[in-house]
């Protein structure tokens, strides 16, 4: 299990290799919310991500004779392109399984890192089981995106910067939220470092699996596996690792409307100038349009993601840039 000694080791790793993102704010999103709203970049990562940090921390950490033989790995587009770019950074080779209806950006991207793509269709397909077959037969170390260890721990060194950053001492910590490797990740650094905070998981609405699987106290399951505009962060359930660490340190999730993430990512472009995807705006949507869900003077929005395809950005700007 990750531990708060495995998060700073995989700091440790990282160091010279990711990005140490800063945490924003803007006076406008403040006034919107009603309280103060610091953003922490993510989409500033290598490939675009917070799961660059994730792939890092557990290709760096494999045995040199494993990581010689290449990884795998299975995600809608940013575990993806972390894997591949992790791997390329260690020399090695990689192989992604994607879901067909993930962005064309992402699938591109990847295989402009280096990596080999697979596609499969979501709704039908099992991706644990490709890549469970693919590892077996090719000799690859499969890289789950969420439910693994050591990617966990790599997640987890964004609550060491935000504890060692903020300033603060107390504030709730909003978390987009799709297995839950990101938010679990995030929890166990901050219960050690900073626990006057509070994680809280964020999820699109149709797609709430941690938020009910948290106030039923088991593992709930979407009934959807596609159709969503936050394809980051869709997953069937949370994560047999991932839950236990959520439901032991994590306070209530929120849930947010599509039309509110694309909202935030416009005001995301217009007060911060930085680019968010659907799924990496969820977190600032609760923050700015959730405030009565939410306690204290100040709160903490993760933006995990900003490989949004254009026409989709383009589109949020059409609808939702004020007059």
């Amino acid at each position: 299990m990750t531990s708060i000694d495995m998060i700073k080791a995989a700091a440790t790793r990282l160091e010279g290799h990711a990005r140490r993102t800063p945490l924003l704010s803007s006076p406008f999103l403040d006034d919107i919310a009603g309280r103060k709203v610091l953003v922490k970049p993510e989409c500033l990562q290598h490939t675009g991500s917070f799961k660059f940090r994730g792939a890092w921390s557990a290709i760096s950490a494999l045995a040199p004779e494993a990581r010689e033989h290449g990884v795998i790995a299975f995600s809608s587009g940013n575990h993806a392109q972390g894997i591949a770019a992790a791997a390329r950074g260690h020399g090695i080779s990689a192989v992604i399984v994607m879901p067909e209806d993930a962005p064309q950006l992402k699938i591109a991207n990847t295989r402009a890192l280096g990596a080999e793509v697979i596609l499969y269709d979501r709704a039908t397909g099992d991706r644990d089981a490709i890549g469970d077959q693919l590892a077996k037969e090719r000799g690859l170390t499969l890289v789950k995106p969420f439910d693994e260890p050591q990617v966990i721990a790599g997640q987890g060194t964004i609550g060491l910067e935000i504890a060692a950053d903020a300033g603060i001492d107390k504030a709730e910590v909003l978390v987009c939220c799709g297995g839950g490797g990101l938010t679990s990740g995030i929890a166990l650094a901050l219960a050690e470092q900073a626990p006057g905070m509070t994680t809280r998981p964020v999820e699109p609405e149709f797609f709430d699996d941690v938020t009910r699987s948290l106030a039923s106290g088991k593992i709930e399951r979407n009934e959807r596996l596609s159709g969503s505009l936050c394809d980051a962060i869709i997953t069937p359930q949370p994560g047999n690792i991932t839950f236990p660490i959520m439901q032991r340190l994590c306070g209530a999730g929120l849930v947010v409307t599509e039309e509110e993430a694309l909202r935030a990512m416009v005001l995301a472009w217009l007060r911060l100038k930085i680019v968010v995807e659907p799924g990496g705006a969820v977190a600032l949507a609760a923050a700015l349009f959730h405030p009565d869900e939410i306690e204290g003077d100040t709160v903490i929005a993760i933006a995990s993601g900003g490989n949004v395809d254009p026409a989709v950005f383009q589109s949020a700007m059409d609808r939702f840039t004020p007059d």
